[in-house]
């Protein structure tokens, strides 16, 4: 009897194992890929979520507004002069001051409000059900804040400086339009700054 005649439902046992062993891999690659998903929404620097968390967060509370009216901001924060800071101290310098910045910010929110890494030295902080004025001084104590603890490199402790923009969650906004009068906001403080 050849290895052809011996049929599992109408299938050669080759085609059969061939069959199980594309199954597998199959699965295997599904697997690995929710996992780079899972993963993409985490900053690979920081221990925050990343810029697509954070735009689905802000589709969240963009939709509570439009919904049932309750009030909501995005603080844009970027910390100033990461460039000169790397080429002065290295990479390993900036790559820190960013985890230090995250840290201090973690610090001085709410639990329930949303902090991610939206850009290289960007920071977007969803203040969900708190009303511009309030926000506006959240994110003036985020920058002082900033302001006052140094980056401590061990042999020297480097100052940092961080500008913000807030911009107000308003119903009938839609995520776009609150990140784009975001990054509007913050293009203009930086250039005042």
């Amino acid at each position: 009897m050849s290895k052809h005649s011996s049929d599992f439902a109408g299938m050669p046992v080759e085609a059969t194992e061939e069959n199980a062993l594309l199954r597998a891999a199959l699965e295997e690659a599904q697997q690995r890929i929710r996992e780079l998903e899972r993963n993409s929404e985490i900053d690979d620097l920081t221990p925050l979520p990343g810029a697509r968390r954070f735009r689905a967060e802000l589709e969240r509370v963009a939709g509570l507004a439009q919904r049932h009216g309750t009030p909501g901001a995005v603080v844009g924060l970027e910390l100033v002069g990461l460039g000169a800071l790397r080429e002065e101290h290295g990479h390993f310098a900036a790559d820190a001051a960013l985890v230090h910045v995250a840290r201090l910010l973690c610090g001085l929110i709410r639990t329930t409000d949303v902090l991610a890494r939206v850009g290289d030295a960007e920071f977007g902080l969803i203040l969900d059900h708190l009303d511009l004025d309030s926000a506006i001084d959240a994110a003036e104590r985020l920058v002082r804040c900033v302001a006052d603890n140094p980056l401590d490199l061990g042999h020297v402790a480097v100052p940092l400086k961080a500008v913000a923009a807030t911009t107000g969650i308003l119903p009938g906004d839609s995520a776009d339009d609150v990140m784009n009068r975001a990054r509007a906001n913050l293009q203009r403080v930086k250039a005042e700054g």
